[in-house]
């Protein structure tokens, strides 16, 4: 496999330099990659050296595309089909992306219609249910769910979609050829059958706390939007929904119990207007899907045989006493109705099981008093 000049660079590049670099970010969109990296064989700018210098020294040996082919992953960049073009809004995007999974090819489109779904690592039982429930839901509508495969909220969520039988997209904060969390190689495993595991860090690099931070930025520029599930005052999710609001993509976030502090950053987040209170599925095809398409329905109470009644019978029933019986002369005044119209209204509602008769007399059953 041989690269061209451009995808060799960036490459060269993501070793050189970590993840959203300023300093280098400015360097390369003056020069753009290939001549950034000429400059530096030359002896480049002061600052951009001070930063490569030392990696620079490791380079030599080093061949990308015998390590890809051997770790079966692709290497893709701006241009390609499989880029999401989300990431081009980024003011520090990726160098390049290592991809590998069944779905690498489709990275791109998998991710037109997504949702980050986030959250604690230290998650609790209610948090992971909820994120595996949701996971689920999304994913039948049609949404791949994108996560970080980390503890917590993003395997839960990975599962989730995978227990619909979707693909689902993690997003690594180290080299392709690592798993971190250890526990968590089975689950991107199952995720790689049939979906795509990224990162912007080249194979080798390790998780550091730093790369897990932007890390987050790709998750938000990656998806329609994001939900955060479970997360503390100061957290990582929380900087996943910042970075999704940056990009102007919208944020919602799932409620938990008023006293459990797990959530003490979603319920600032909805008191701030920062997120969209949201409750499942629907709730997220609304905010994040198409116009007029994903629309969530109108939630009503549960139909009550009341429900169906025409507006006489209605009258009637509501003057039906629950206590003491009445005769139909009673109810007629009570109603404003005729004893004959009252008569024939209290009919359906002995059948509908809403009016129940002792003789003459005519009161409300107790199972529907009110």
């Amino acid at each position: 496999m041989t690269w061209s000049a451009e995808r060799q660079a960036r490459v060269t590049w993501a070793r050189l330099a970590e993840p959203a670099d300023p300093v280098i970010a400015a360097y390369l969109q003056r020069l753009g990659h290939e001549e950034a990296l000429a400059d530096v064989h030359r002896g480049g700018d002061k600052r951009v050296m001070s930063r490569v210098a030392a990696r620079l020294e490791t380079l030599a040996g080093i061949d990308d595309t015998a390590i890809c082919a051997s770790l079966d992953a692709s290497v893709i960049i701006p241009g390609d089909p499989a880029w999401p073009e989300g990431l081009d809004q980024l003011e520090a995007p990726p160098h390049c992306l290592w991809v590998r999974g069944d779905a690498r090819e489709d990275l791109a489109a998998l991710c037109r219609r997504s949702v980050a779904i986030v959250g604690a690592r230290a998650a609790t039982a209610y948090g992971l249910d909820r994120a595996m429930d949701l996971a689920a839901e999304v994913s039948a509508r049609r949404f791949t769910v994108v996560s970080g495969a980390a503890l917590g909220i993003d395997g839960a969520a990975h599962r989730g979609a995978l227990a619909a039988g979707a693909a689902t997209v993690a997003v690594l904060a180290c080299g392709i050829d690592r798993v971190y969390p250890r526990s968590h190689e089975g689950l991107v495993r199952e995720i790689a059958a049939t979906g795509a595991v990224v990162t912007e860090l080249p194979p080798g690099s390790a998780p550091y706390r730093q790369r897990f931070l932007l890390r987050n930025r790709l998750i938000a520029a990656m998806t329609s939007g994001t939900v955060v599930i479970e997360a503390a005052l100061r957290s990582g999710s929380l900087a996943t929904a910042a970075a999704a609001l940056a990009l102007g993509r919208p944020v919602g976030a799932l409620p938990g119990p008023v006293t459990s502090m797990s959530s003490a950053g979603t319920h600032q987040a909805i008191r701030d207007g920062l997120a969209t209170l949201i409750t499942d599925g629907a709730d997220v095809a609304d905010l994040m899907g198409s116009f007029g398409v994903d629309a969530a329905p109108e939630r009503r109470d549960p139909t009550r045989p009341e429900d169906a009644l025409t507006t006489a019978q209605r009258q009637v029933w509501q003057v039906l006493p629950i206590g003491r019986p009445a005769q139909i002369d009673e109810l007629a005044e009570r109603a404003g109705m005729d004893a004959m119209s009252v008569q024939i209204a209290l009919g359906p509602l002995e059948l509908a099981g809403l009016a129940r008769r002792r003789g003459e007399l005519w009161s409300r059953p107790a199972s529907v008093a009110s």
